[in-house]
C-alpha cells in the first residue's frame, strides 16, 4: 500500500498491499480497499464501503457506507477480462450504491465529475455517465447505457440496456426507459410521455432564452407535428438557427440506434441494433423462456 503521511486510515480499515492512496485520504473503519484500487487526493471512504477491481476514485469524491464499486460485472458473458471503473472528481456515491466493473477487455465504466449518485442506485457494465449527473434513489442503469452531462434520473427509474439519456434531460420517477431520451427534455411514466423541454433545468444552467426558443421549435417539430423523424429533422435544420444546442439535438436524434422514446412507428420502429445488443436481447428471451417453462 502506498500510504502518504497525511492520509487518515483507521486501523480497522482493510487496505491491501498495492493500493495507491493519495494525499489527505480518509478511510473509515471496516472499509475494504483492494490491491488495484487508486484513491486520489482528498477522497473519503466511509465505513463498510467495498472498493475492488481496477478502480480509480477521483479527487475529493466521497463514498458512503456500504457502497460497492468495481466488483465483477453481472453480465454472464464475462470471462475474466481486464476491465476498469473510473469515478470522477467531487462526486458523492451514497449508501448501498453498486457500480460494477465492465465487460470486454479494456472496457471502462465511467462516472464523470460532480455527480450525485443517491442510495441504492445501480450502474452496470459498459455504462458512461457524464458530468453533474444526478441519479435519485433506486435509479438503475442496465449495461451499455450512456447518460450525458447534467441529466437527472429520478427515483425507481429503470433504464434499458444500450439506451441513451441526453444532456439536461430530466426523467421523472418510476419511469421505464426503453429507448433514447433526447437532450433538454422532461418526461416520465409507463408508458413514457414528454412534458416538453426541461425549462427550469435549462434556466438554472444558464441556457439563454434565444436557445430555449429554438429548442422549443425543434421539440414541437419532432414530437408534436406527427412528421416522420427524418423529415422533422430536415425542417429543423432549415428553419431553426443552428446553435450548438440545436446541432446536438439533431446529431443525437440521427445517431439513435434504439430509436427515440415516444416515436415508435413514426420513423424509428425499424431499430438498428448492434451485434452485442442482439446477443444480449437473445439471452434475455432465452432466460425468460426458461423461467416460463420452469413455472
Amino acid at each position: 500500500m502506498n500510504k502518504p503521511k497525511s492520509s487518515n486510515i483507521h486501523p480497522l480499515a482493510y487496505v491491501e498491499p498495492g493500493a495507491k492512496i493519495g494525499n489527505n485520504v480518509t478511510i473509515e473503519p471496516f472499509a475494504v480497499i483492494k490491491e488495484n484500487v487508486i484513491l486520489e487526493d482528498n477522497v473519503v471512504i466511509k465505513s463498510h464501503a467495498y472498493i475492488d477491481g481496477n478502480t480509480t476514485i477521483g479527487e475529493g469524491t466521497v463514498i458512503y457506507p456500504s457502497a460497492s464499486i468495481g466488483t465483477k460485472t453481472q453480465d454472464l458473458k464475462f470471462r475474466g477480462e481486464k476491465t476498469y471503473v473510473k469515478i470522477g472528481k467531487k462526486c458523492e456515491i451514497r449508501e448501498f450504491t453498486t457500480i460494477n466493473s465492465s465487460c470486454q477487455e479494456g472496457s471502462v465504466v465511467e462516472v464523470g465529475d460532480n455527480c450525485l449518485i443517491m442510495a441504492y442506485c445501480h450502474i452496470a457494465h459498459n455504462c458512461q455517465v457524464g458530468n453533474r449527473v444526478i441519479m435519485s434513489n433506486n435509479a438503475t442503469l442496465a449495461g451499455h447505457v450512456t447518460v450525458e452531462n447534467c441529466a437527472i434520473i429520478s427515483g425507481f427509474t429503470a433504464v434499458h440496456q444500450f439506451s441513451r439519456i441526453g444532456c439536461y434531460a430530466m426523467v421523472g420517477g418510476m419511469s421505464r426507459i426503453t429507448h433514447d431520451i433526447p437532450p433538454y427534455t422532461i418526461g416520465a411514466g409507463i408508458p413514457f410521455k414528454f412534458g416538453g423541454l426541461n425549462i427550469i433545468g435549462l434556466k438554472r444552467n444558464g441556457i439563454p432564452l434565444k436557445t430555449r426558443r429554438e429548442l422549443s421549435k425543434a421539440f414541437k417539430l419532432l414530437f408534436r407535428s406527427k412528421l416522420h423523424m427524418d423529415e422533422a429533422l430536415r425542417i429543423t435544420e432549415r428553419e431553426c438557427e443552428l446553435l450548438p444546442e440545436i446541432q446536438h439535438w439533431i446529431n443525437f436524434c440521427r445517431s439513435s440506434k434504439r430509436g427515440l422514446i415516444c416515436l415508435q412507428g413514426n420513423g424509428t420502429s425499424e431499430e438498428e441494433t448492434s451485434p452485442e445488443e442482439d446477443e444480449e436481447e437473445s439471452e434475455e428471451r432465452e432466460f425468460a423462456g426458461t423461467i416460463k417453462t420452469q413455472g
